[in-house]
């Protein structure tokens, strides 16, 4: 479980990982908007309001972020690129997917996934659950993980 003091270096992995892989999709405003909502501050904001934050770290790096809202949408999910391809955002995900089906949630998850992202979670057994969305620049498509899949997942 991450804590507000850990906000600023939780920030700057979000925002470092965003511009490589999915900054390029978004409009200059929706650039602008992304990273206005995504600083230390806002970060912060979210762990006091519950949201539920899991890091990864290696060597004193952190390495991996993940977070989910209100126990059923995976908010964030960013590893660096060297610990890509090796497992660990899967192993952030079933950790956060873990917690949750602990604490009450029945089986069904969403992601708002960039384009980058969507192969990820097409493999943790989420599916589109409509078309692209474009919200002031900021593209992505809603995915879902219900049921069975969920459980099957873990």
């Amino acid at each position: 479980m991450a804590e507000v003091a850990e906000a600023e270096r939780i920030a700057a992995l979000v925002n470092s990982l965003s511009k490589k892989f999915i900054l390029c999709d978004f409009s200059p405003e929706g650039r602008a908007r992304f990273l206005s909502e995504h600083g230390a501050e806002m970060v912060a904001e979210r762990i006091r309001k519950h949201f539920l934050y899991c890091v990864a770290e290696c060597a004193g790096e952190l390495v991996g972020i993940v977070s989910m809202r209100d126990k059923t949408h995976l908010h964030h999910l960013f590893v660096t690129e060297t610990f890509q391809r090796r497992g660990l955002a899967r192993r952030l995900w079933e950790t956060v997917m873990t917690k949750c089906l602990q604490a009450g949630n029945p089986g069904m998850f969403t992601v708002n996934s960039s384009r980058f992202a969507v192969p990820v979670y097409e493999r943790f057994g989420f599916r589109a659950a409509g078309a692209e969305q474009n919200a002031g620049g900021v593209l992505f498509l809603p995915m879902r993980l219900s049921g069975l899949q969920a459980r099957d997942a873990h």
